[in-house]
């Protein structure tokens, strides 16, 4: 066994590794760039190594770099994460002639999976099912067309070396596929250094499951079950279970022995995953295999109990699998969610700053939190935008998805856009309720759009009741005040008006009555129904409201504003104010605050890096026009004219570093 391992990542996954290796007692070197100093990972490491800039092609992807940090600390293996060098052969055969085993597989198997064209024509070789497609080298943008002509439109562009949704585009025409072979392209160089991209046929309504397969150097390979990881946006996951609800025994059985063969064809001796896309027939085509440790791999160690970075470590060092086939058993269900600094409410654009508050629910057998960051740290324009990976467990599916929502409304994140809310909705939805999943799902049930999710009238009004509750203590607490005079206590009122929505009156307004009682108050909305019951020990400047509305267990996020509270529970923000009748009735003459109007200009949506600027002043442009395309987080954003109009004036350039909101165009 090792007695020390570098983690050649940041961020999650390599705080993910580190925990493991505390458990084998085996010490650890974390490396890190410019914009990670003082980062998470390099704190819980025993040693860290600076290893160049922010960019990651100057640090994390420089292989000179990771084998010197190796040599100068005495690190006897690499364990690479997922994504940066995890998938390069070049890298792990600079590893071996330094002498430094690499925690994976073999350069071989890397070559032969971990590339997607030659995965392919092995699978196709081996008898595998798949997509048709062009595998062949794509000189340019007017090839790219002609080959999705062949094939037939939908078609998928694909970065050869790719993965976690970069260098990934699905066009529907000529132009889109110019367009996306273009950004394909310059994503797969700038995330890669790989800018080789293919075309196949784009599958409609399909799902994404994986297989994930274990391996030893000693010909021994094993499957662990699938993962349904068919809710992505932009063909990244955010929602990943196992196992699917949608697979049987049969069909489970036939995909994970297809995976297996594939990976003995070639050797393979780490974990790994194959990739499936699978019809509503239940009939499935190989997609990819990732030579890797894959982000949502903590579903299937909750489901099996298997550690899978122990794993990777014992067969790295050599030794044989004490799994078998017959000893894999599927043991509940795991839902992950995917935190991710992006905000949902600007289509889905990334957010960068400074996490200011960061908390979510205590892990327990049936939550389980991977983060690589802590409140303070600073979420950097140049990587993956991941808060945490946040995991429900339970017997039933149903159990694990009320203790992964349950943990989404304990979550507290402050200083940056997050994606809370949305994970939420996503889990109370009736098509992931059902399991009626596929890729298409997010596209389809928001395609306007994410602006908060609706929640059902009775838990909704319950929330507006607790609202009362909270005003009326609120109002206690300044009312005592020290060394005031004796006078009579001021008297509550025993009806009050909740507004909802803006200051100035809101666009709702109910009209209740309270009763209080011990521990709570009894609250009657529009004189209508029985009284809503909240109990709660909720004190002003609790940041969670934990409570009893009609005997049902509830926590929201409550966060005082200039009147009233927002309050946040199940995906949905209610901006309460609570009002005597009086006040209620001055509020509505308050005049609403009318949003300045911006049509005649282009705003950067997000803080990003500008790639291009696709016109010239005085041009005239038409309604979906690429106008300018903005880099964040290693993905390209194409900016495009939401009306007809003439470019005025063009205030920003290439290679220009642009904050949110700031001015790229101004039209006539």
């Amino acid at each position: 066994m090792f007695d020390k391992i570098l983690i050649a990542n940041r961020g999650e996954i390599a705080c993910r590794v580190i925990k493991t290796c505390r458990k084998l007692g085996i010490k650890t070197v974390a490396v890190y760039s410019d914009a990670d100093d003082g980062a998470l990972h390099m704190r819980m490491a025993d040693e860290a190594i600076h290893i160049g800039p922010p960019q990651a092609a100057e640090s994390y992807l420089v292989i000179d770099k990771i084998v010197d940090a190796c040599k100068r600390s005495g690190a006897q293996a690499v364990h690479p994460g997922y994504g940066f060098l995890s998938e390069n052969r070049k890298f792990s055969e600079a590893l071996a002639k330094a002498g430094i085993a690499f925690i994976g597989p073999n350069p071989e198997a890397i070559f032969a999976m971990g590339d997607k064209i030659e995965s392919k024509k092995l699978a196709k070789k081996a008898g595998v099912s798949t997509v048709p497609g062009y595998l062949g080298a794509i000189k340019d943008g007017k090839e790219a067309i002609k080959i999705a002509r062949d094939i037939g439109y939908p078609v998928m562009i694909k970065a050869s070396a790719g993965g976690g949704g970069k260098g990934m585009r699905i066009a529907r025409s000529d132009s889109e596929v110019e367009q996306g072979f273009s950004s394909a392209t310059n994503e797969a160089k700038n995330s890669f250094g790989d800018d080789r991209v293919f075309i196949e046929k784009y599958v409609e309504e399909p799902r994404h499951i994986e297989i994930q397969v274990l391996g030893d150097k000693h010909g021994n390979v094993i499957y662990l079950g699938e993962r349904e990881c068919s809710i992505q946006r932009r063909h990244q996951k955010v929602v990943e279970e196992a196992p699917s609800p949608f697979l049987d025994a049969k069909t489970r059985k036939a995909m994970g022995e297809q995976a297996v063969a594939l990976s003995k064809t070639v050797g393979y001796d780490s974990a790994g995953t194959v990739e499936f896309i699978v019809g509503p027939d239940k009939k499935f085509y190989f997609l990819e295999m990732n030579t890797r440790l894959q982000v949502e791999h903590p579903v299937t160690e909750l489901i099996t109990g298997v550690d899978l970075v122990e794993q990777m470590i014992r067969v790295a060092a050599g030794e044989k699998l004490t799994i078998a086939q017959k000893d894999v058993k599927l043991n509940g269900w795991a839902i992950e969610a995917r935190i991710y600094a992006e905000d949902p409410y600007r289509g889905f654009l990334p957010s960068t700053g400074r996490l200011v508050r960061w908390s979510t629910a205590e892990e327990s057998a049936a939550i389980r939190n991977d983060t690589g960051v802590v409140e303070g740290s600073e979420i950097s324009m140049f990587y993956d935008p991941m808060i945490s990976k946040l995991c429900g467990y339970g017997k039933t599916r149903e159990e694990a998805t009320a203790a992964l929502a349950g943990a989404l409304d304990e979550t507290w994140i402050s200083g940056i856009g997050h994606n809370v809310n949305f994970l939420s909705a996503v889990l109370a939805h009736p098509r992931f309720v059902a399991g009626r999943l596929s890729t298409n799902f997010i596209a389809e049930e928001w395609p306007a759009g994410f602006a908060g999710a609706v929640l059902p009238p009775a838990r909704r009004n319950g929330l507006i009741a607790a609202a009362v509750l909270l005003q009326l203590r609120a109002d206690r607490r300044a009312g005592h005040i020290s060394g005031k005079l004796g006078l009579p206590e001021k008297q509550t009122p025993a009806e009050w008006v909740v507004a909802l929505g803006s200051a100035g009156g809101g666009r709702e307004e109910h009209v209740v009555s309270i009763d209080e009682t011990a521990g709570g108050i009894d609250v009657k909305l529009d004189g209508k129904g029985k009284a809503i019951k909240v109990r709660t020990d909720w004190r002003p400047g609790d940041a969670f409201l934990r409570a009893e509305i009609d005997g049902v267990k509830v926590v929201a996020r409550v966060a005082s504003r200039v009147e009233g509270f927002r309050i946040t529970h199940g995906g949905a923000e209610l901006d309460v104010a609570v009002r005597t009748p009086r006040a209620a009735e001055l509020a509505r003459l308050m005049p609403e605050k009318v949003a300045p109007d911006m049509s005649k200009f282009l705003l950067c949506p997000m803080p990003g890096l500008v790639v291009s600027i696709n016109v010239a002043e005085g041009e005239p442009v038409k309604a979906g026009q690429a106008l300018a395309v903005v880099e964040a987080m290693k993905m390209e954003n194409v900016l495009r004219a939401e009306r007809d109009g003439t470019v005025r004036k063009i205030n920003a350039k290439k290679g220009d570093s642009l904050a949110v909101d700031q001015v790229i165009l101004e039209f006539a």
